[in-house]
């Protein structure tokens, strides 16, 4: 659990660092390609999840994980485009990326009942640190509004998410 909430300090301290960076808040392009990071993250971890897992409701979280975070990052893509908007690749983008391998790589090592457990903790950390993260700096950061209702909208999905996460780890404990 340790190792979780560790990772998602790292997480969060990325996103954080982002305002940090000369006083500089994010540009719209960073904050769109920060986002998507964060949501292929989720939904590649729910992929994971759904192979590895055996647990019903581990199954039907990893489901609702792949499935929302797909569909906002398709609305994403969809602004993006609309918008003729290039994402652009950052320093948080990257830091999140290769934080999120290690943590693959750690739970790909677990089965069972550990598997689980590990998973959903990480998701719980993980929805906290983001949500955080769009609260405090992202949203904030956004000058299109589109991008900042977008982004309002997701974080009003991820704190259900976040809600879901934590019900699933007081079941596990």
């Amino acid at each position: 659990m340790l190792k979780q909430i560790f990772g998602a300090a790292l997480i969060a301290a990325s996103l954080g660092t982002v305002s940090i960076a000369a006083d500089a808040k994010p540009t719209d392009p960073q904050i769109a390609h920060i986002a998507y990071t964060a949501g292929q993250i989720d939904v590649t971890a729910a992929e994971q999840a759904l192979k590895k897992s055996k647990n019903a409701e581990v199954i039907e979280f990893a489901k609702t994980m792949e499935r929302d975070h797909k569909a906002v990052n398709d609305q994403a893509l969809a602004l993006v485009k609309k918008l003729k908007v290039t994402p652009e690749d950052n320093a948080v983008s990257q830091s999140l990326s290769t934080q999120a391998s290690k943590e693959l790589t750690t739970l790909g090592a677990l089965d069972g009942a550990a598997f689980d457990k590990a998973y959903v903790e990480n998701e719980v950390a993980y929805h906290k640190s983001v949500n955080d993260a769009l609260a405090n700096v992202l949203i904030p950061s956004a000058q299109n509004k589109e991008l900042k209702s977008l982004l309002e909208t997701g974080l009003t999905l991820f704190k259900q998410h976040q809600m879901h996460a934590e019900h699933l780890a007081s079941m596990m404990k």
